[in-house]
């Protein structure tokens, strides 16, 4: 059965960082591309970050660029989002997706894949 398992969330104060991950199970992430989503209280679904198969492309939403990096551990079968200097606008569940996609150098519009999401709370 595929499954991808966000964690990494949690409570922290404006100004700090929080690593989230997204790990797969029932199948490698060897050929599919991964995005990064968040939805707050009352808005909609945003694409935050995504990163192509085998890495050789990433995107970001305008609103979290120089603050967020993704980056993938095929070995591990993990990707991950850092997120750094956060702010409380990034308070949001955060989920990762991922579609099969065999082009290596962009990132798809839609993802067949999807996690159960992760609570990341900025407040003082």
């Amino acid at each position: 059965q595929l499954q991808l398992v966000e964690s990494g969330g949690g409570l922290v104060q404006p100004g700090g960082s929080l690593r989230l991950s997204c790990a797969a199970s029932g199948f490698s992430l060897d050929y599919y591309a991964i995005g990064w989503f968040r939805q707050a209280p009352g808005k909609e679904r945003e694409g935050v970050s995504c990163i192509s198969t085998r890495g050789g492309s990433t995107n970001y939403a305008d609103s979290v660029k120089g603050r967020f990096s993704i980056s993938r551990d095929n070995a591990k079968n993990v990707v991950y989002l850092q997120m750094n200097s956060l702010k409380p606008e990034d308070t949001a569940v955060y989920y990762c997706a991922a579609k099969y996609y065999r082009d290596y150098l962009s990132c798809p519009y839609e993802y067949d894949y999807w996690g159960q999401g992760t609570q990341v709370t900025v407040s003082s």
